[in-house]
């Protein structure tokens, strides 16, 4: 089932939530909206759902190529799945599961055999068939979220609907559930879309990310496009920690402070104010300068726990920075805190207003 949405504007009072935004979704995606909050991400969500409507007569949300703009949310056959479960605290998890073919009209309703062995069927491809006479103050917060994706797949949804479902969860049952979520889609191939302020969620589990700011997309591209070619400095900044160095354009070249760098053979036009930005993954430390562009730090810190070693650093103007290390290399530099070294960045992106390289 594809999903697209044209022209979508939306207006709560005096705050602009959506402006214009248009977009098509394939069928069987997993799409992630990503992006800090207020954004427009959830009010997006929402109208693909029915449960908001878009202020402009000329929009459109389809459904395979189907006007559903103006239906009602029951109308449109969506499964959706709140942060907070939502889940019927009187019921047990199989009756939650069941709830939503119960109360369908008596003409579509599923005898009890059927929803029975519906229910056992859902509940087995959540991992929750032994848990099935429990109640959601009996569960954990991973458990219950998993009740509230089944119960929504039980009326058998066109398109499955997901509004921060991992935001009420701490890190290591996230990043379970993440997992999870993308083995479940592999297997069912319902066209879903997610929302979420996790950058690390979206680049793990969806197959393209939509980048929203402010009421519009910045971006639209697969984890590795909206990761690796950032289209401006909001998403590259959004997508992970960067270190940024303030300078200007100059005869083609970008000058920060003593690190000049040329366009790689790209034209740049002068400009008085530019920005470069690099990840710390992409700043090479070096025992010595070697001939390539780069600027002497000193080392104020050292943090190997974990699966990279994580090095701040100080340029002589006092600007902190950050590079990121693995275990062999630091090894390699035989680094301690207080060392002179010099940094020098790879696939580093200048930003002139709109214009990059």
């Amino acid at each position: 089932m594809s999903i697209e949405v044209r022209n979508i504007s939306k207006t709560f009072g005096n705050y602009t939530a959506l402006k214009s935004v248009s977009l098509r979704i394939d069928g069987g995606e997993l799409i992630a909206l990503l992006g800090p909050s207020g954004s427009g991400k959830t009010t997006l969500l929402r109208i693909i759902a029915g449960l908001e409507r878009p202020d402009d007569s000329d929009a459109a949300v389809l459904f395979d190529d189907e006007d559903v703009t103006w239906r009602e949310v029951g109308e449109r056959q969506v499964g959706f799945v709140f942060q907070h479960y939502a889940l019927f605290r009187h019921m047990t998890v199989f009756e939650n599961v069941a709830f939503g073919l119960r109360v369908r009209p008596r003409s579509r309703r599923p005898s009890k055999a059927q929803i029975r062995e519906k229910v056992r069927e859902l509940l087995r491809l959540v991992q929750l068939e032994s848990l099935e006479h429990r109640y959601p103050t009996q569960l954990s917060g991973g458990q219950r979220q998993r009740v509230a994706l089944a119960r929504a797949l039980a009326v058998e949804p066109r398109i499955l609907l997901l509004d921060e479902p991992f935001g009420a969860l701490d890190a290591k049952v996230r990043q379970e559930l993440r997992r999870w979520l993308r083995r479940l889609h592999e297997e069912i191939h319902v066209t879903t879309v997610f929302v979420t302020h996790d950058q690390e969620e979206a680049l793990e589990v969806a197959d393209r990310i939509v980048v929203m700011n402010e009421g519009k997309i910045e971006q639209i591209g697969t984890p590795d496009q909206v990761f690796h070619q950032p289209a401006n400095e909001f998403v590259m900044k959004f997508l992970g920690q960067v270190n940024l160095f303030h300078g200007r354009v100059e005869g083609g070249r970008g000058i920060f402070g003593s690190l000049v760098l040329d366009s790689g053979g790209q034209e740049l036009a002068d400009a008085r104010a530019a920005r470069l930005l690099v990840r710390p993954h992409e700043l090479d430390l070096l025992p010595s300068p070697n001939g390539r562009p780069s600027v002497k730090v000193k080392v104020t810190r050292i943090q190997a726990a974990g699966p990279v070693v994580r090095v701040e650093l100080a340029d002589e103007r006092g600007q902190q920075l950050q590079a990121e290390l693995t275990h062999a290399q630091r090894r390699e530099l035989n680094l301690t805190v207080g060392d002179i070294v010099h940094v020098s960045p790879r696939d580093a992106r200048i930003f002139v207003d709109d214009y990059s390289i």
